[in-house]
């Protein structure tokens, strides 16, 4: 119970040194996560999500974007992530690792705000804090075959509007 502590207030700490835009992209990572896990209405997450850890400014609009962005094409992005990354089946990938794996890919094709190393930089941040020691490595390099085919990815994405 004490290490549980601990690592909670650990987590606290490194949540509060975040740039704003990545504490944006944490909560929608849990947001994700918990509607990933449970099934629940997303609208009701994010809402508790922001409601428990509010952002300053737009940042909570940059969260919901990205979480209501992504669910409509979480497929496609499944899709597109299992086919560089086929020595590991979507469905055995932990949760989380999938998760900030789909942020980082609707930010770089999708949503076309964010620069491609900048989004695998924070992909990889995420992992390092909510993912397993292999976290960070597995996104980084997963990610990194996703930025050799950025082109047909980005078209990818514009051909399914």
């Amino acid at each position: 119970m004490f290490i549980l502590k601990i690592s909670i207030i650990h987590r606290r700490l490194k949540f509060n040194s975040m740039k704003p835009r990545t504490r944006a992209r944490s909560i929608a990572l849990q947001a994700l996560y918990e509607i990933d896990i449970t099934g629940h209405p997303a609208e009701l997450v994010i809402t508790e999500r922001l409601s428990e850890t509010p952002l300053e400014g737009n940042l909570g609009e940059f969260a919901r974007t990205i979480v209501f962005g992504i669910l409509p094409i979480v497929h496609e992005l499944d899709q597109v992530i299992a086919k560089h990354a086929p020595e590991w089946p979507l469905d055995q990938v932990a949760t989380i690792d999938r998760n900030i794996m789909r942020i980082a890919l609707w930010e770089i094709a999708v949503s076309n705000q964010t620069p491609l190393k900048v989004a695998i930089n924070e992909a990889v941040e995420l992992g390092k804090l909510y993912g397993s020691d292999s976290t960070p490595r597995f996104v980084n390099g997963v990610l990194g075959s996703l930025a050799l085919h950025y082109n047909d990815i980005v078209q990818h994405f514009k051909n399914l509007n």
